[in-house]
């Protein structure tokens, strides 16, 4: 490429200013790790009062799975992190789709060639794989020989002349040190003798991820680059790219991976890696960001419940830990149902109602409902449950009569149940204080406890033994027809039993 190539591709850089990117691969649904990264880069330039890219890296070809482009753009949305540019929002630096800027990676890939940086590679798979053979029969790490670095001018010209296939191979300089400075994990020295020639332009023209994503961040002005500390064995390779360009490099913040436990890492197969399975369980978004942005970082103090303009604020890079974040579901539920009690009844009752409604058909209140699940559930998904004795009492054994607590049997259910039917029968008003009031009078009558009355009640009507709200709640959502229908099947069971 001619200078004027490179002089119009370098005048675009932004100058000056805080920028970081969430670079993620379109190879199907974001992952927790990824939503965490993307997290911390908005964190970052949101209270730096920077610019935050989405960049999507989908120069791997055969891993790209159509349609996740865009499920990153709705994930991202539904967070709320919002990124200044990206590919659907465009920018300055545009375009922000990595296979749109291969002729980009063409030219500056030749660029470093002319550095004496890199070099063209013919060696053919059977060439390779030959080496590989050679290098697990001696018992030695495998890495290409360098045969290639070694090709004369007229030889590579001689070559280039023929179309014969290659790839470009970054040249590492094999004495010395690289060394470069982390934000979590501090000052780190790579021997450059350990370092490999890798690939940076692969034969089809595409780059390889550790070369396009060092040519795009210079290219879009990233000042800060924060990604999960899977990529700080690569980031020496990164850093002499920069170098052999004469490039300044970025400041690296590498943060811990997210573990199911000591030694397992979050999978597909749990339910636990990717955002949307969280969303399914019944978790809460807000729930989701505030519990993530807490593995690995610690805020200082005592408070763990955040809105994400107070993660702005808290935000600090100090407190990024560099061990493994540990997933700890109880924790994520208890955070998830403070969440929960903390919405308004209005905001409570339109979350749940799609919830009652997958098991309720009958025309009932659905508000009066949600008024009691309110401080009962952790999870959305735990509702369904909890409801599903509304549209039709569920089986139950005699068994569930008896509560050692209440001291409570079928014996004394078949007793207390017809009396509970003629006291409430009777009621002229059919609200919650009415027939709190009746059952109370009868309690009394009776010389019993209340759980000795309410119990059996409970499972006279719902066939459970837990419920949102108690017995008297229940006849308020069934409403008196079917409060005293249930009541007279089950004191016919008791008597037939």
């Amino acid at each position: 490429m001619d200078k004027q190539f490179f002089e119009n591709i370098e005048s675009k850089i932004p100058r000056g200013g805080f920028r970081t990117r969430f670079a993620p691969s379109p190879t199907g649904f974001l992952h927790l790790g990824g939503i965490r990264t993307a997290l911390y880069a908005y964190l970052l330039a949101k209270k730096a009062g920077g610019t935050l890219i989405l960049r999507i890296e989908d120069t791997d070809r055969e891993r790209r799975v159509d349609g996740a482009a865009e499920y990153i753009y709705k994930t991202l949305a539904a967070c709320g992190i919002t990124y200044d540019e990206g590919p659907n929002v465009g920018g300055p630096v545009a375009p922000y789709v990595q296979s749109e800027r291969q002729e980009i990676y063409g030219a500056y890939a030749v660029r470093l060639i002319e550095n004496g940086h890199a070099y063209y590679c013919f060696c053919d798979k059977e060439t390779l794989d030959e080496q590989r053979l050679i290098h697990e029969a001696s018992r030695v790490p495998h890495r290409y020989d360098r045969r290639c670095a070694a090709l004369s001018a007229e030889e590579i010209a001689s070559k280039l002349s023929a179309k014969t296939p290659y790839v470009i191979r970054q040249k590492v300089e094999q004495n010395g040190k690289t060394v470069f400075n982390d934000a979590v994990y501090g000052r780190i020295e790579v021997e450059n003798s350990t370092l490999e020639d890798q690939v940076i332009l692969k034969s089809d023209g595409m780059p390889t991820y550790n070369f396009a994503n060092v040519v795009d961040d210079r290219l879009m002005g990233v000042t800060h680059v924060i990604r999960g500390n899977e990529f700080l064995a690569s980031t020496p390779k990164h850093v002499l790219l920069y170098q052999g360009f004469g490039w300044d490099t970025p400041a690296y913040i590498h943060v811990p991976q997210i573990m199911r436990n000591a030694t397992k890492k979050l999978s597909k197969r749990d339910g636990d890696a990717y955002f949307g399975d969280f969303i399914e369980k019944g978790y809460l978004k807000d729930a989701i960001l505030n519990y993530i942005a807490l593995l690995g970082w610690s805020p200082g103090g005592e408070e763990e419940k955040f809105s994400l303009e107070e993660l702005v604020q808290k935000f600090d890079v100090a407190g990024i830990s560099k061990s493994p974040a540990i997933f700890d579901y109880q924790k994520l539920n208890w955070l998830n149902g403070a969440y929960l009690r903390a919405m308004s009844e209005s905001e409570y009752h339109d979350a749940v109602l799609p919830y009652i409604k997958q098991v309720v058909t009958r025309d009932v209140d659905t508000r009066y409902i949600a008024s009691l699940l309110q401080g009962r559930c952790e999870l959305l998904s735990e509702i369904p449950e909890q409801v599903d004795f509304i549209d039709a009492a569920l089986p139950h054994d005699l068994e569930l009569y008896t509560n050692k607590k209440m001291k409570t049997d079928a014996s004394g259910a078949k007793i207390v149940l017809p009396q509970v039917r003629a006291a409430i029968s009777a009621l002229s008003q059919w609200n919650k204080d009415a027939i709190h009031s009746e059952i109370s009078s009868l309690v009394e009558r009776l010389g019993m406890k209340n759980g000795q009355v309410l119990w059996p009640m409970r499972v006279a009507l719902s066939g459970k033994t837990f419920t949102p709200g108690g017995s008297i709640e229940i006849c308020v959502i069934l409403g008196k027809g079917e409060t005293l229908m249930r009541l007279d099947a089950a004191i016919e069971r008791l008597a037939n039993a």
